[in-house]
């Protein structure tokens, strides 16, 4: 039903860019907050940064202010995470999530690496 498929990782060079994309299907996201969270080897899923579908309201986690833009089209149902200026601390597996009051639908994630 609920599905969230992410796509656009890759290998990159240090001060390079990528363009994310999650596809969003199964529901009405109307009301929710979308999210990119990121997972390192053997560490915890971080958040990154997320917005608001209605309003368009976003927020980021400090590491990336700046160098990271989450956007949203409406009437594709699609998620965007535009990450500029990479650094090699931003590898990680990469995942679109939703959330109404938490985040219960998450994406299988897709694979960043930036190299130094």
């Amino acid at each position: 039903q609920v599905q969230l498929v992410e796509s656009g990782g890759g290998l990159v060079q240090a001060g390079g860019s990528l363009r994310l994309s999650c596809a969003a299907s199964g529901r009405t996201f109307s009301t929710y907050n979308m999210g990119w969270w990121r997972q390192a080897p053997g560490k915890g899923r971080e958040f990154v940064a997320q917005i608001s579908w209605s309003s368009g309201t976003t927020s980021y986690a400090d590491s990336v202010k700046g160098r990271f833009t989450i956007s949203r089209d409406n009437a594709k149902n699609m998620v965007y995470l535009q990450m500029n200026s990479l650094k090699p601390e931003d590898t990680a597996v990469y995942f679109c999530a939703a959330a109404n009051s938490n985040y219960n639908y998450w994406g299988q994630g897709t694979r960043v690496t930036v190299a130094s």
